[in-house]
Formats: structure tokens, sequence, C-alpha cells
């Protein structure tokens, strides 16, 4: 097979993985698993340019007889995506938007287009795509149609089967279909496989026997989510088997077939106007589950855009979170349940008017014990908790974990109540405890039961539990399946809901469609056994043996790998902002997301018969382009730390293997810059000098196109030795590599600023920082310099007299890194010494705010900056705190400028292999947003690779903060 692999390749004009190579076989780890349980390795990777690559891999698969797995975001929680087939991703390069018509409120796309940059886009036409789910930030339109994805505001805005107008399919032999509005009665233009699927199903669907096991075997028209199976039922609605129906259009069956059908290349969409501009919710808090879904029945009487639930579990997985408990604010006592019950309105007067009428219909009825009210931009907060619900829950410490297994039943909402209380019976029963969060408007909410599936027991319990739970929805007369499709998790279990009859016609379509079973083969009908290949292993202990950093906080370093539930938030594009993932917002591969870093990592490590789990060379593919910008470290709702995970890698691998030279010269940087400060003059004329600086840069693997930064005109801390200026506030000062050697002048700034507004600033004994070590992995200097600078620094320190710094790099490493790197016996001096390190601006910000520094020190002259915050800024500390600070001077105005990483990431942009990556980052935002400012802008920014890469990428001078307050000192 691989031979002929090879030569489908040579024909394809996107790329394919297939082969042994550490590359290929990096690609095809990344793609064994989704968002769902199972995992299971594909024969090969494709990710196609073009429809001819398309039908290309189409005409390959028939004739050697394998299936193909269409992929687009990878988010599917029922291993739609999972198989040993030709997994086909068309998320790279079919992602155009073609064409809006306003007038007609429509728009063509292509599959690959995700859902919020489509809205993003359609914004300024005052049009919408309606179906939202909680993945909508990297969810794409052709994984939305396949599962027929529903969403927050279903109940208002609809499913993605109720806005398909049209589909441009590649059907199975090839041949090229526009699924449309059509009138069998009078088709005659369809000629081939697609004539015959028209005619067959005509001749399936016009059978009154086929009919009336359809009407009578589906779930119940009150259950509004009925995506068990092929609808079937969908297509009886409209003409000619229902006269008052639409004219027959087969994206009705197209939408939740898991792309098990055919290959779609191109939608048409219909469009909503945007929703009215006031939005207000009423967050209904509830002393019990059932109580809130009871509230649910009353709340949506009263016509709400949304009614979801969130559950005591997830609320609680939110405190202390790095990202989410700031989204805490409107959560009074320890409720069980929250209710999040939003309306919309042209008004605010008319809002408040549906909010009130809802608190006091839930009153009357003695439902709810705590009613707040959230606007417009903080309803926000709330629905990050609840989008975030599965990352969230992947918090849970030990083996058993929340699993998608009947997460997607629905029914009709006035049964919800009832239903829920039965399955938490039935749960207890099996001995396991569940979270409960999502689509209570809908009649649908996420159960996760936690579950073992580690251990054979957990095995038996995750089949039986949707055994009983199947008999439960059926006994509700609801859907298994409600928006998350059948996939391979519930197919088994589709006769059981429909009748083996009704399970005979889907597999009927299934082959009018797809006779050699090409298209996703084992998912909806025939499927494989849902106990079968998962990603986890039964039984097998697992010792990895002693890691450098301290990963005691996640049970280790495997489980910390395991967190990632493969929800996908690291696909997220620029558009929507935020730090997570760089590499991916710049390359759009797979393989440069957290979730393949982590799940690639994770299959080694865990594999028992491994004695060196660390030397592969695919988990180095892997890690390679990650900037390290511990962006997921806060963004990822499971914490998944990839910073610290590759970091700990490279140390194991070069143990193996050697550390490379140039890892050396970049882990070693404070000494070499020591030594070149002995020959300042030498080391500033080649660096300086553009021919010499190419030829000096390629001699040691840097770009020859990228400046170095020159050493400054003294060293800081001998600037400061013999400096004294005795002020009654004293603070100490962290002289970090960085600004001791390249940012004197910066620092020299920092220090006279300090000093002008009254302290005394003392620069203690202490190493550098370590970080340079860090970036490259190599942990064993790192932590003898950590723990170094805590018998230094930890017992000078205190809540009067911190330690502050100006690079984040180097100062945040205090709060963060030396904690995991601490020896036991220095561990409690590490927190001592993380709990009073302070960037400059969070320092300055507590003074101004405790009244120590006025605005009454600075100039009263109009200026405008916009800040560029540095990673760990954002991920560590935030940028408000520069902002803060920057808005001391009267007529200073500041924005932030809304980038993720620059992209230089210390001596990530630098290499030479990197460099163009490296670029890419920047213009993603950052180097766009820099030019379009006005020429008297002032730029900030913190970090002195940022400040470099915006001088090389924007050709615009960038300054840190102290250096703007500085100036405006008076």
């Amino acid at each position: 097979m691989e031979q002929l692999l090879q030569q489908l390749s040579t024909i394809l004009n996107g790329e394919l993985y297939f082969d042994l190579t550490a590359e290929h076989q990096m690609q095809l780890m990344a793609y064994s698993t989704d968002a769902s349980v199972y995992q299971e390795k594909p024969l090969a990777v494709a990710i196609p340019q073009n429809n001819e690559d398309i039908k290309a891999i189409i005409g390959f698969a028939n004739i050697h007889s394998i299936t193909i797995i269409p992929r687009a975001a990878g988010t599917s929680l029922a291993g739609q995506v999972v198989g040993n087939g030709l997994v086909v991703d068309i998320s790279k390069h079919f992602n155009q938007m073609i064409e809006v018509n306003i007038e007609e409120r429509w728009c063509r796309v292509q599959p690959g287009v995700i859902r919020d940059d489509l809205n993003h886009y359609l914004k300024g036409f005052g049009l919408m795509y309606g179906p939202e789910t909680s993945t909508a930030n990297r969810a794409m339109i052709g994984g939305m149609v396949g599962n027929n994805s529903c969403g927050l505001h279903s109940i208002v805005w609809g499913s993605a089967r109720d806005h398909l107008i049209e589909a441009n399919v590649i059907l199975s032999d090839g041949s090229i279909a526009v699924l449309k509005e059509v009138d069998l009665h009078e088709l005659n233009n369809a000629e081939g496989l697609e004539n015959k699927i028209y005619q067959s199903l005509f001749k399936l669907l016009n059978d009154t026997g086929n009919q009336a096991l359809i009407r009578q075997n589906f779930p119940s028209r009150e259950v509004v989510r009925r995506n068990t199976g092929y609808a079937l039922d969908a297509l009886l609605d409209m003409q000619p088997f229902n006269e008052d129906g639409s004219q027959f259009n087969l994206c009705k069956l197209l939408a939740g077939s898991e792309g098990t059908l055919a290959f779609i290349t191109e939608l048409k969409l219909n469009l909503l106007p945007l929703p009215p501009k006031e939005v207000g919710m009423v967050v209904v808090h509830c002393t019990s589950l059932v109580e809130s879904l009871y509230a649910n029945i009353e709340v949506l009487k009263l016509g709400p855009m949304a009614s979801e639930l969130v559950d005591k579990m997830i609320m609680d997985f939110t405190i202390g979170h790095p990202e989410y408990q700031k989204n805490r604010f409107f959560i009074e006592g320890d409720p069980a349940a929250l209710l999040m019950v939003e309306f919309m309105d042209d008004s605010r007067h008319a809002l408040d008017a549906k909010m009130k009428a809802t608190i006091e219909a839930l009153q009357a009825a003695s439902l709810g014990y705590a009613y707040p009210i959230l606007y417009n931009a903080d309803t926000k907060y709330a629905w990050d908790i609840r989008k975030a619900g599965l990352g969230l829950l992947r918090n849970l410490r030990g083996d058993a974990q929340p699993v998608n297994l009947i997460e997607d039943c629905a029914v009709s909402t006035n049964d919800l109540p009832k239903y829920i209380e039965e399955l938490q019976i039935l749960l207890k029963g099996h001995g396991v405890t569940a979270s409960y969060y999502a689509h209570a408007g809908a009649g649908e909410l996420h159960v996760e039961p936690i579950i073992n599936l580690k251990s054979y027991e957990g095995v038996k319990q995750f089949r039986a539990i949707l055994s009983d739970t199947a008999a439960l929805v059926k006994k509700y007369n609801g859907s298994l399946s409600g928006e998350h499709g059948d996939g391979r998790l519930r197919g088994e279990f589709i006769p059981s809901m429909v009748g083996n009859e009704v399970y005979d016609l889907f597999k009927q379509v299934k082959h009018l469609f797809d006779p050699k079973g090409i298209f996703n083969a084992g998912k909806i009908t025939n499927t494989p056994a849902m106990d079968s290949h998962f990603r986890m292993k039964q039984n097998e202990p697992i010792n990895l043996g002693k890691t450098l950093f301290d990963f005691s906080a996640d049970e280790g370093i495997l489980r910390l790998a395991e967190k990632c539930s493969g929800s996908g938030d690291c696909r997220k594009s620029e558009i929507s902002g935020g730090l997570m993932c760089p590499s991916f917002m710049a390359t759009q591969s797979e393989k440069n997301t957290t979730r393949a870093r982590a799940n690639v990592l994770r299959q080694f490590l865990s594999d028992p018969n491994d004695a060196t789990p660390y030397n592969h060379a695919e988990i180095k593919e892997a890690m390679d382009l990650c900037l390290s910008c511990k962006g997921c470290k806060i963004e990822c709702p499971s914490s998944v730390d990839i910073t610290k995970m590759k970091a700990e890698f490279l140390q194991q691998y070069y143990d193996a293997n050697g550390t490379p030279f140039r890892s050396k010269l970049v882990g070693n940087f404070a000494a070499q810059m020591k030594l070149a400060s002995l020959f300042r003059p030498v080391y500033n004329f080649v660096f300086g000098t553009t021919a010499l600086r190419k030829i000096a840069n390629s001699l040691v693997g840097f770009h020859p196109n990228r400046s170095m930064p020159l050493l400054g005109k003294f060293q800081l801390k001998k600037w400061h030795r013999n400096r004294w200026v005795e002020n009654q506030k004293k603070v100490y000062f962290f002289c970090d590599e960085f600004t001791n050697f390249l940012d004197s002048s910066i620092g020299q700034k920092a220090i006279l600023l300090l000093e002008r507004l009254g302290y005394q600033v003392i620069i203690p004994e202490h190493l550098e920082s370590g970080r340079s070590y860090l970036s490259k992995g190599l942990l064993r200097k790192a932590a003898a310099i950590a723990n170094q600078n805590i018998q230094l620094l930890s017992p000078l320190v205190s809540a009067d007299m911190p330690i502050v710094g100006i690079e984040p790099s180097a100062l945040l490493t205090l709060r963060d890194e030396y904690k995991d790197l601490a020896s036991p016996e220095n561990k409690t001096a590490a927190i001592h010494l993380a709990q009073y390190s302070f960037t400059i601006e969070e320092f300055i910000a507590r003074e101004i705010n405790a009244g120590n520094i006025h605005a009454s020190a600075f100039t009263q002259e109009a200026k405008h900056i916009a800040i560029h915050g540095h990673c760990y800024q954002k991920v560590l500390s935030s940028q408000d705190f520069s902002k803060e600070i920057l808005s001391l001077p009267k007529n200073y105005t500041v924005e932030i400028i809304p980038s993720g990483c620059c992209g230089m990431a210390g001596s990530f942009g630098y290499e030479k292999e990197y460099y163009d990556v490296s670029q890419k980052v920047g213009e993603l935002v950052l180097f766009p947003a820099v030019r379009n400012k006005a020429n008297d802008t002032i730029i900030a920014a913190a970090g002195t690779s940022c400040r470099h890469q915006i001088k090389d990428g924007a050709h615009v001078h960038a300054l840190h903060p102290v250096e703007i307050l500085y100036e405006a000192l008076v």
C-alpha cells in the first residue's frame, strides 16, 4: 500500500502523509484522535488543495477499496473522524468565502470556513449565520453540516439543516452533483449515480409501509434535536410526500450524515439579520439540578433567545482557574445549577421588561433563589464558562474522567426534569457521578459521566450506561443523538432506538449513495464496537521515571498530556483573537496545534513497553514549531501546558541524543554577552554591519535577514554599583541578563523613574534568570540557576519590599518555572519569592492604587499610546497593568493592540528554519496594526523580543512602558 500511496502523492497538488518517516508518522498520530474517547491510526492523511485532489482521492479509494474520512476542525465527540482509512483534511485550503447575496440573504462558502470567522465577515453586511456551537471559534461549516450542529441559540436560530440551501458535492463515483430544491416528478436532468439516488430514494420513501415505519419510530415531534441515523423523517416532511411541505431537497439528508454519503466542496447557506443590539441575561441560581429544569419550562414560555444550564461541578472548576476565575463575579452563594436565560431587544426598556417578567414568573413558581442580571458585554463572561464546560471538566484529578457517551441525548423540554431524575438514579445504580450542562432550552443536557476508561471495569460501565440510557431515552420517545451525531459511539444502538426495519432503511440509503463504502465507513451504520479503540489503555502501569520539572500538581507529565480533550480550542484563528496557538494560526496545520502536540506526546508516554518514551523524533517533530508562548496554559480550558512539557521533553531527548550546538549557544546567552561586552565595539560593528551580520548569522544558524540586538553602552549592574539614592520606600530590582547587557539604557530609565517617584532601588546579588536555558529545554542548568536565585532572593523579599523587573520573560520566571524547578528544600522559599515578584507595570499600578504615585508627577501633554503585550504578561500577569500605568498622565490615551504572540519568542524568530513562520505570526495582527497607526502614536512593548520583532517586521521603534513614563516626568 505504501507504494500505491506514493503514486497517489505524485498526482496530488496538496500534501499526503503515509510513510515511515518521523514527519509522516507524527502526522498520522496527530490525526488518530478527535474530541472523542477513541483513537485509531489512519492509513494516510491527505490535505487537498482543490477539487481535483479530492476526485483523485475518491478514485484511489474506489480502486483500492479503502475508506475516506472527511475532516474539518476535528472536534467531533462521537469519533466521526477517527478510523483506519484515509483522512482528508479540508481545513487548510477549503476555507474561502465565495459569495454573499445581501438582498436574498444567503452566502456561498467552502466547507473549511470557520463559523465565527464567517460571521465576522458577514457583520459588515448586517447578516449572520445562525447555528452556533460552543466550538464556534474553530468549528467549520462543513463539520457543522456533517453533524447538523445547533448551538446555544438553536431554539431561535435553528440548526445547520435548517439553513442549508444547496451543497456542491462529489459523489462516491467521482461525479459532481449539486443538491438543492428539486421536483422529484420532473427530475430529468440528473444522470448516472445522482439520478439513481433520486429515483431509488423516491421509491423507498413513496412506500407507504416505509413511511409508517419512519413516522412511528422516529423521535417525538416535540423533540427538536433529532439526529439519530439519517434524516428520513425530514425528507417525508417535503413534497411530494407532504403537500404543504417545501420542495424536496437532499440537503436535509446531507445535514447530519457525518460525511458518509458524499464529499462536500461548497455550501450555500441561509443567513439571518443581525440580532438586536441590546442583550440581557438572567442568571437563575437554583438549589438543585432538577429545580433548574422546572425553571427552564417556565422561562421558555416567555420566549428567550437561549436557556442554558451549568452545574456545580463545572462552576467549581472555575475557582482559581487562571482564565475563568474572573468570570465568576455574578455567582451568588453556592448554587447547584445556573440557568442562563438570554433575551435580546432593540431597546433597553423592552429588554428589562422581559427580564423582569421572567424573574417574577420564577418567583411566583418558587423557582430559584437569586436572579442577577448581566448586560451586553458582561454576558460573554457567563457564556465563556458555559462554552468551556467540557474543557473545564478535564481538570478533574485522577484516572476517572468525564466521557462523551450520553451527552447528546434529547427529549422534549417538558419531559426533561423527569428524564434527568431517572437518569440520575440510573447513574447512581452504576456507581458513577456526572456533570450536567448545556442546552436545557432545547431539551438536551450534555451529561458527562465520570468513568475510568483505564480500567476494565470502567469499559464495562461505558457500554452498560449507554445501553441503559438508550432504553430510557426511548421511553421518553427522545433522540439518542441531538447535535453531536452517532459516529462510532452511538451507531451500534440505533436499531434499539428506531427498530431494525428503519435501521435497514438507513443501510439502504448508505448503499444508494456509497455502494463501495468509501465514505467514512463504520459511522452511523455498520459501526465497530463502541467499546473498542479507546485512546486510553486498560490496566497498564506506566513508569516514566523522574522529571526535571515538578509535575505533581498535574499528577505527572502523562496526566497533563491526557488532559487534552481534543476540543480544539487551539485551532481558533487570529480573527477570534487570543494567544493560543500562534504557529497554528500562521500555518493552519493540525500538527502545529496544542492538541496535536499533547496527543503525540501522550501516545508515546502511555506505552508501557517503551523504555525510552521521550526518545522519539516524532515528538520532536510535533514540538518543533511550538513558540513556548504559554498561551495554552490559560486559553486551553484544561490548561494543557505545552511549553512546560516541551522543555521537559527536550531535556530528556538531549540526554539520549546530545544537545545541538545552537541550543547550547542560545542557552549560554548570559555568558556569551559577558564575554562579548569585553569587545563591545567589535561586536556591535560586526552585528551592526549588514554584510558582516549576515555572515555571522549564517555561521550559527540564524537567518541572515534577521537583525541582531546590539550591546548597550554600559552594563546596568556596573552603572548601578556605586549609585546610592536614599528614599524612604525601597524596592529590589531584578537585573536580568537581557536588561544588563542589551537594554541597559531602559533599565537605567526604570531605576531613575522609580527614584524620581520616591523609591530607593536596590539590585541584590543574584544570577541570570535562566530564561535562555529554559527556552532551549536545558532544564538542569536552569534548575541550578533557579535554586541559587531562590536562596539568594527569597529571604529578602516581602510585601513591603518586593522585587521588580522590566523584562517579562525573565521576571515572570520567578513566578512560574522557579516553583516547579525548586528542590524540595527550596519549595516553600520558591513560593514565597513568587508571591513578591512583580513586573514593573504591576508594581507601579499597585503603588498608584495605594496612593503612593500621582498623576501630578507627570506631564499634561497629550499623547496616544498603543500597547503590544508580551505573551507571558498575557498569561501570568495582565496587559491591563501596562494600560493603567500609561494612562496615569492626565492627557495620555492608551489602547491595547489585539495581538497574540509577536512571533519572535526568544531565539525562535532568529533561527533560520523558523524565520518565515516568525514573520507570518507577526503579520497575523501585530505588524498590520502597528503600520496602520498614526505616525505620532507611540508603540509600547515590554518584551525585548517583541520590540525587536516590531522593529524588524514593522520598521517602528517601540518603547518600553517605563521609557514612556520616564519621559513624561515633570
